[in-house]
């Protein structure tokens, strides 16, 4: 009786056992069917020629070697660099002052949220087609309104030196997501931290200083994580553009990076090699070099997050 009695709890904890693997297996079949499997299919992939049409070759190190000299190489980390330095913090801040705007506003908050978020929803390949009409250096309604107030407007995405801040402006137009995030915090800060901070006489940039910024400080993380993976991923803007504009300038592979290779993000290099040049080995090289510099960002944002968010109230 006491040995069944005993046996009781190991039987109900082995069926909760199960139950839970039950529940997780879904999960891991897709963790291993899309993420396990391709990365080690990458892995192989990188010690290999393949072009997608006759099997792979097993070439060694080859492909990494070409790593070491590929000039290409420099320039979209170059350009990457320029998006996750400059244009992450450019569309933080951006956001952030928005929703402070917002937050603050009286009337009409519920249509402000609503006209700073639409562009959200846009495609981003309409988008992008959208932001080459309107930067025309010739009929576009931006240099028009400049011509008639005496200012000679730049050739935008035309120009090497324009072309990356144009990208930046079509990205801070389509913050909405951003805003919506940013202005849930700042509507979560607990007032009664405001009135302590009115009673000692604080004024609007100190109140700004110690007591909103620190209470979103958790959400600034997450948005600045996710927007820096967003900038190592960034492909599509620059695609669009650059196939849009390059028209008979460029053709081909070469049509990437236009004007110049001043579009010519790492991503958009990954992509050339793969699937223009058909270099599936060398392509593979860098999508494990960029999943790793991504994972690293991720890994040291989060580590340094859990040290910015322990001197908050309430935090242990």
């Amino acid at each position: 009786m006491m040995a069944t009695n005993a046996s009781l709890p190991r039987r109900r904890f082995a069926r909760v056992n199960w139950a839970a693997v039950a529940f997780m297996t879904p999960w891991a079949i897709g963790f291993c069917v899309f993420f396990v499997y391709p990365l080690l299919a990458n892995v192989y992939l990188s010690f290999t020629h393949y072009d997608l049409i006759s099997s792979a070759k097993f070439i060694g190190l080859d492909n990494w070697a070409f790593l070491l000299h590929d000039k290409a190489l420099l320039t979209g980390l170059r350009n990457s660099a320029w998006i996750l330095l400059i244009g992450v913090p450019v569309k933080l801040v951006f956001a952030f002052f928005l929703a402070l705007l917002v937050s603050r506003a009286r009337r009409g908050a519920g249509l402000l949220r609503t006209v700073f978020y639409l562009p959200h929803l846009m495609p981003l390949v309409a988008a992008a087609l959208a932001f080459v009409v309107l930067l025309n250096p010739s009929f576009g309604p931006v240099n028009t309104v400049l011509g008639h107030l005496g200012i000679d407007g730049p050739l935008w995405f035309n120009d090497p030196g324009w072309a990356k801040p144009s990208l930046l402006m079509l990205d801070t137009w389509m913050i909405g997501n951003l805003l919506v995030i940013f202005l849930a915090a700042v509507l979560d800060v607990p007032q009664q931290l405001y009135e302590a901070a009115d009673l000692d006489g604080a004024g609007r940039m100190r109140k700004l200083w110690h007591v909103t910024l620190p209470a979103v400080r958790p959400v600034l993380t997450f948005a600045a994580v996710t927007a820096m993976i967003d900038a190592l991923q960034y492909f599509t803007q620059a695609y669009v553009v650059a196939t849009s504009l390059s028209g008979g300038a460029t053709t081909g592979a070469e049509s990437l990076g236009y004007p110049n290779d001043s579009t010519l993000f790492f991503p958009v290099l990954l992509y050339k090699q793969g699937f223009r040049y058909f270099n599936m080995g060398y392509a593979s090289v860098l999508a494990l070099l960029l999943f790793a510099v991504s994972f690293g960002v991720a890994f040291v944002m989060l580590r340094r997050a859990n040290r910015w968010t322990s001197d908050l109230p309430g935090a242990r």
